[in-house]
C-alpha cells in the first residue's frame, strides 16, 4: 500500500475509533470545514508538522500511526496509561486475564 493511501486511512480509522467528524477534526487542528476531507480524499496530505499535530492530537507517537499491527493505538496508549501507575502484583493479574480472555476455546 502507498503511503498517501496509508496516512489517508488511517486518518479515517483514528476519526473513526474517537467518534468525530471531519468537520470537527479539521476545527479542532485550527483549519476550515473541509482541511480533513482534502486529505483523506486524496485531494492533498498533511506536511509534517500537520502530521505531527495530527498524531498529538490523538495522543499517539508517529511509530504509531504507522504501526498497522496495532489497530486502534488510541486505546492502547490510553490503557498504557493506567499500567504505568499501577503496582506490578495487579499488572501481573492483568496479564493473566489477558492471556485467559485470548485464549482460544479448548
Amino acid at each position: 500500500m502507498q503511503y498517501d493511501e496509508y496516512i489517508r486511512k488511517r486518518i479515517t480509522q483514528l476519526r473513526l475509533q474517537k467518534n468525530i467528524s471531519e468537520y470537527k477534526l479539521s476545527h479542532e487542528l485550527g483549519h476550515g470545514d473541509s482541511y480533513i476531507r482534502g486529505i483523506t480524499s486524496g485531494k492533498s496530505l498533511p506536511s509534517m508538522k500537520e502530521f505531527l499535530y495530527i498524531c498529538e492530537y490523538f495522543e499517539i507517537t508517529p511509530k504509531d500511526f504507522f504501526d498497522d499491527g496495532v489497530e486502534n493505538p488510541v486505546l492502547e496508549n490510553e490503557l498504557l496509561k493506567y499500567v504505568r501507575h499501577t503496582d506490578s502484583i495487579t499488572i501481573k493479574m492483568l496479564m493473566d486475564l489477558l492471556e485467559h480472555i485470548s485464549k482460544p476455546d479448548l
